[in-house]
């Protein structure tokens, strides 16, 4: 349900046609609300831990519900205003409670594959645009536009209200017995809680590798099409086709990367999917072929995706599960200023520039960066987790 956040570009165009608004103040709402969703899940990701994932899940269907609902009023009376704080800040607000809910908590749930539970509980988040995409344009046709909201904003909160009241932590017991497989501890760190957590440099270097992970997917995310056009020659019909092909990719990385980290460990997966992005991104830079171009764009698609599933586990490995929620929100920190910085960086280079050449070659410096913290977090991690079998 959270996840349709990512299909609101579906409501872009008709919200400006209906309201007279440009489509750039329209896009504005999204931008909001990632940004509160990455904040808000900072403090919501330790109500998780003190209170419980049904109250937090509850919480989140009340705000995301009424933030949908309020979106269709604001249009009906006008109000950009309105539409910021309904879908940007309420909505926003929902968006951080709900998506720290499931997460933190399934990997208590099944300690020995975190990857696999976490990317398929994140695989559907980044599926969901799939569905809501049809579904609010059959809605729109038939009852028009604010009443889309109306229906949407009802239909999400019904479903995710009864889906928290299912939502619950595992027992001390069975946790403690499911943090160990074959009487051997799986994390390698000890068990910290959520500020001893955050003054440690290798979350320091999480957030900067998720930040920077983030930056550059969601930048390319918002200038594919005329990116696409621009560099490749590919038309704008083509270049809607590619823009849902890179969404499937978004989606099936969130699990496929996310499997891989349960076999190969977290550390090595995260150098690989910076590896492949700095190729990738080289060879967009490079050619122009459109069929090799959109093929290397997926695949930094995929990455982009695989970030957000396998950072959960990741940290659960490093600090431990017993305030994972608390820390996995702080985190979603870099989210919220990714989700600012990427397409501004896009935006702003290419209408300075005209090109979109500097703008890549950015990210591959960054995405350089990135690589180089994973592997200083590699070779602590190795080290940490030979001192832990001792």
């Amino acid at each position: 349900m959270i996840g349709s956040v990512y299909a609101w570009s579906v409501f872009t165009e008709p919200i400006a046609t209906q309201t007279g608004w440009n489509e750039s103040s329209v896009a504005g709402a999204f931008s909001i609300a990632i940004f509160f969703l990455g904040m808000s899940a900072a403090f919501m990701g330790r109500i998780v831990e003190i209170a419980g994932p049904r109250l937090t899940g509850t919480i989140s269907s009340i705000l995301y519900g009424t933030g949908i609902v309020l979106t269709g009023f604001s249009i009906h009376i006008h109000s950009l205003i309105l539409l910021y704080i309904a879908y940007g800040v309420i909505g926003g607000l929902g968006l951080g409670s709900g998506y720290v809910t499931p997460v933190s908590t399934i990997i208590k749930w099944f300690p020995d594959k975190r990857g696999l539970a976490t990317g398929l509980a994140i695989m559907g988040f980044g599926f969901a645009a799939m569905v809501t995409g049809p579904v609010a344009q059959k809605l729109m046709s038939s009852f028009g536009l604010e009443q889309t909201f109306y229906v949407l904003g009802g239909f999400y909160f019904i479903v995710m209200i009864v889906a928290a009241q299912f939502i619950r932590r595992p027992s001390d017991f069975s946790k403690n017995i499911a943090n160990k497989k074959n009487g051997i501890r799986i994390t390698n760190g000890p068990e910290l809680t959520a500020n001893q957590a955050v003054k440690t440099k290798s979350f320091m270097l999480l957030w900067a590798m998720f930040f920077i992970n983030i930056t550059c997917g969601i930048g390319l995310v918002s200038a594919a099409s005329p990116m696409a056009q621009e560099m490749t020659g590919m038309s704008a019909a083509t270049a809607a086709i590619m823009v849902g092909i890179i969404g499937l990719f978004n989606g099936f990385g969130r699990l496929v990367w996310a499997t891989l980290s349960d076999f190969i460990g977290r550390p090595l997966t995260f150098s690989m999917i910076f590896i492949v992005n700095v190729i990738m991104l080289s060879i967009m830079l490079t050619v122009s072929t459109p069929l090799i171009f959109v093929v290397a764009l997926c695949l930094v698609l995929s990455c982009y995706g695989a970030g957000f599933s396998v950072i959960p586990a990741y940290l659960g490995d490093i600090f431990g599960t017993s305030e994972l929620g608390a820390i996995h929100g702080y985190i979603l920190t870099a989210w919220a200023i990714a989700g600012i910085v990427g397409p501004l960086l896009l935006s702003l280079t290419h209408q300075v520039l005209h090109s979109y050449s500097i703008t890549l070659i950015t990210f591959i410096t960054i995405d350089l960066l990135a690589l180089i913290c994973s592997f200083w977090i590699q070779r602590n991690f190795i080290k940490v987790g030979k001192l832990t079998s001792k």
